[in-house]
């Protein structure tokens, strides 16, 4: 049974014969074109290479550098829990699925800008100092996770 099955008419291609003479339709120069140092045997030509001119990447002037201690730190506003509620517990999880940060980040960083809602509990890795007096002001609780 297996010995028997052929893959779908149309499934499979035969590949290109070329340099067969003018009625295969890759004839004589095998579709590498004329002359030049594309059609010379064993071409191995970079995608970037720029024919010996100076290439982009070394002409473009290259500016500030990547710090690799960065850390990637995710800000929301005080004034943006009211969307959570009164009495609501502000932790990243609660804060990814309310849409206010992306949830990529590892911290999260609480600023100061806008009032805050009452009775709030919140567990970031990070508050600033006006937004710690803001959600204590109102009766909640701050906890550095």
């Amino acid at each position: 049974m297996l010995d028997r099955l052929t893959p779908r008419p149309g499934a499979r291609r035969s590949r290109r014969r070329v340099g067969r003479g003018p009625g295969s339709g890759t004839g004589k120069t095998t579709g590498t074109g004329v002359k030049g140092q594309g059609t010379r045997s064993g071409k191995k030509i970079k995608a970037w290479f720029e024919g010996g001119q100076m290439p982009i990447t070394q002409r473009v002037p290259k500016r500030g550098f990547t710090n690799k201690f960065r850390k990637d730190v995710e800000v929301v506003n005080v004034g943006e829990l009211a969307r959570l509620g009164d009495g609501a517990t502000v932790n990243a999880e609660t804060l990814t699925q309310s849409g206010l940060i992306r949830g990529t980040a590892k911290l999260v960083k609480l600023l100061g800008e806008g009032d805050s809602p009452q009775n709030l509990t919140v567990k970031l890795s990070r508050i600033s100092a006006s937004a710690r007096t803001k959600v204590e002001s109102a009766g909640g609780t701050v906890e550095l996770v």
